[in-house]
């Protein structure tokens, strides 16, 4: 791209982010009559309006007869819109371009992208996991995160995206939520939801607050089997629907529905909260006023699936009130379900039009009724642009938490002779690369995450020689588990390496990893990156060199030594 080229994109982006915080959000549009929605409503039979209500799965990394599928769907079922998954941004963009084609009235294209692109696109840009940003104490880097994810997003001419995760993770177990939430207090996290998608929807993105009333506190993954949430009413409303009570007075302009039994709510057996009426109009919708769109989470998942197959749980979905049905497992069948649900009057017509229109008005917000193709061209350096890696870095830098320890306790003596040991890994790490550079009398040292006993002994050995040492842990695998995958024989060695003079230990992992490593609270001093990216290990070096004070706050409670709130000021 030439540089001229960039600038002027550059300022048009924070021209517009501009442009879009002064305009109407999309909640408050719908106080008003909108001529475009009526007049596109009028010319729909009702078999395209039931169309809107559905939005399938797309990719760009399944082939031609997959695509040619989708495609298929979108011009016989005149569905409402996509949700895309892996692939590339340039095939994205390139798809999208033609599926719009397809379709008789422009189409709503959601991603469902917590952490930006990269977390469903290769050659895109990945922002921290929620459970890091959840330590950061400055919100407005939260909201910039959320307005250059919202432009990457329409840049490659998505509207939605199924984000943020408000749920509060108050399980460290929870298979499913976790580092994908801002962490267990729930004021924290309503603050950072709301921070970040603010910063979307000011950027123009349609948003969803998920999953509603809460998926935090489950140890059952809903995409496999349905959770239940067994709490008392007076525990629901204080808790778990908190962040998103503060989310609707915010003016989100979606909420995602989690599917799981929750008795104190709706004592019908086995029935997803996904599928209640009480849940999601009773409560949602006329309770807590929400105006927005309500969607479903996905309907192929196994949370709804197991006790309401074949369509049924779409027309459930759809009697219960959600607005929007994400990921069918076939929209043919359940639209026909529908229209004779629709037939035989078990949903006034009042209510389905006020639905459909809610549903073209997101569209019209979206600018769809100016529909303009994506310009390929450029797209992977400008969601790739170095703003983003400086974003980046500066949350990163927020986000990295001292546990233990002062300045001269993480700073040691650089002249000294000097351990730098990484374990979990087979190669030499950022963390160790920098850091080297401000003890020249350093060695480096890699500890795979399954190394032999005969082979640990031996270092352990040669360790003693080291005045000092500075021990890294990380998870290298693609999603931060609460617990680490080393063998025991590596755990024992952390705690003796911990409890040896002189150890700084920097995790960079899931901070619950912390409490399956018994005696590392031992060490002179602990740090937490919470993932193994090079931007986090760069902040932990800039803490433990002096360079930078350390800001960030533990945003959840790991165990009794370390409980949500903890952070060092020095």
């Amino acid at each position: 791209m030439k540089p001229k080229y960039y600038i002027i994109l550059l300022f048009s982006f924070f021209v517009s982010s501009a442009a879009m915080a002064q305009r109407q959000s999309f909640i408050e549009t719908l106080n008003s009559q909108n001529k475009w929605v009526d007049s596109v409503y009028r010319k729909m039979s009702r078999k395209e309006r039931i169309g809107q209500l559905f939005y399938v799965r797309a990719h760009t990394n399944k082939g031609k007869a997959y695509e040619d599928s989708v495609g298929n769907v979108i011009a016989e079922e005149h569905i409402g819109g996509l949700v895309f998954f892996q692939g590339g941004p340039v095939r994205h963009a390139n798809l999208i371009n033609n599926y719009q084609k397809l379709s008789k009235v422009p189409l709503l294209i959601a991603m469902d992208g917590e952490w930006g692109l990269g977390m469903r696109l290769d050659s895109s840009t990945s922002y921290p996991y929620q459970m890091t940003l959840g330590a950061i104490q400055d919100n407005n880097l939260i909201y910039k995160m959320g307005q250059m994810i919202g432009y990457d997003f329409k840049r490659l001419g998505l509207h939605i995206n199924f984000a943020p995760d408000m749920d509060i993770n108050n399980n460290p177990n929870n298979p499913v939520i976790n580092y994908r939430s801002f962490g267990d207090n729930k004021y924290n996290v309503a603050q950072k939801g709301i921070a970040y998608f603010k910063g979307m929807q000011d950027a123009g993105l349609i948003v969803f607050a998920k999953h509603f009333p809460g998926h935090g506190d489950t140890n059952v993954d809903s995409h496999f089997d349905l959770p239940l949430l067994p709490f008392t009413r007076a525990r629901l409303d204080s808790l778990e629907e908190y962040p998103f009570r503060e989310a609707i007075a915010a003016g989100v302009s979606g909420v995602m529905i989690a599917h799981m039994n929750i008795p104190a709510l709706d004592s019908t057996k086995k029935l997803p909260s996904t599928l209640s009426r009480p849940i999601v109009t009773g409560i949602l919708k006329d309770s807590l006023k929400f105006k927005g769109i309500v969607a479903s989470d996905a309907m192929e998942m196994k949370g709804v699936t197991k006790y309401f197959p074949n369509g049924e749980a779409d027309l459930r979905a759809f009697l219960a009130g959600n607005d929007l049905i994400e990921l069918s497992e076939n929209s043919r069948v359940a639209a026909k379900l529908i229209l004779k649900a629709i037939r035989k009057g078990k949903i006034s017509k009042e209510e389905f039009e006020t639905r459909i229109k809610k549903l073209l008005a997101a569209k019209y917000w979206a600018g769809l009724n100016q529909y303009k193709p994506t310009q390929p061209a450029g797209i992977i350096n400008d969601i790739n642009r170095p703003e983003a890696a400086t974003l980046i870095q500066q949350l990163a830098d927020a986000a990295v938490t001292v546990l233990k320890g002062d300045a001269a306790a993480l700073r040691q003596n650089p002249l000294k002779k000097t351990a730098i040991i990484s374990i979990g890994v087979d190669k030499p790490t950022v963390f160790e690369t920098e850091l080297s550079k401000w003890y020249p009398n350093s060695m480096i040292f890699m500890i795979g995450k399954n190394t032999p006993i005969n082979q640990l002994k031996q270092m352990l050995l040669a360790l003693k020689k080291f005045d000092q040492m500075f021990v890294s842990i990380h998870d290298t695998r693609l999603r931060p588990q609460s617990k680490l995958d080393y063998s025991s024989d590596v755990k024992l060695m952390i705690a003796d390496l911990a409890a040896r003079p002189n150890v700084v230990t920097s995790v960079f992992a899931n901070p619950y990893s912390i409490a399956g490593l018994p005696g590392i609270e031992k060490s002179a001093g602990l740090l937490v990156g919470y993932q193994k990216d090079d931007a986090m290990q760069r902040a932990a070096v800039k803490v433990i060199s002096g360079v930078m004070k350390p800001a960030g706050k533990l945003p959840v409670t790991v165990n009794t030594f370390f409980t949500t709130g903890m952070g060092m000021r020095f």
